[in-house]
């Protein structure tokens, strides 16, 4: 069964609304695509995990569903949200892994980019991710 949902994000909208974008960090993200290889320090449950950002939209597959919204940097922290997402049913540790990686992205984490890795960090989660390639057409 697919439910199309508004992911909370009212931290992310009220932050977003209130900061200017971070330039030189969306430069490093633009038009790129991202393997996430750990999940609070544990691999991802689902083949294909990873975090696009094309233009002004961030698009997440984790599991068995999809989170799409805006984005921008601000400083060292990605904004991103509000998010929509698809629930499809997913096993449990998939759909854990889901879950930690949207209350990741609605703390707005603090993001560091190093020679083709990031790491996202809020106070409750980290996701450790490996850069693949420049969004095709962009």
């Amino acid at each position: 069964m697919l439910r199309h949902a508004i992911f909370p994000a009212s931290c992310a909208a009220m932050l977003a609304a209130c900061s200017s974008p971070g330039g030189d960090g969306e430069a490093q993200l633009a038009r790129t695509s991202w393997r996430i290889t750990l999940i609070d320090g544990q691999r991802p449950q689902a083949d294909g995990a990873s975090i696009a950002f094309d233009g002004g939209k961030i698009g997440i597959k984790v599991g068995c569903n999809r989170l799409d919204g805006p984005w921008h940097v601000d400083d060292d922290r990605l904004i991103a949200g509000p998010l929509s997402l698809t629930e499809m049913s997913c096993p449990t540790p998939a759909w854990d892994q889901e879950k930690a990686i949207g209350a990741l992205l609605v703390a707005t984490p603090r993001m560091v980019v190093d020679h083709g890795r990031m790491t996202l960090q809020s106070s409750g989660h980290t996701a450790e991710l490996q850069r693949e390639a420049a969004v095709a057409g962009k």
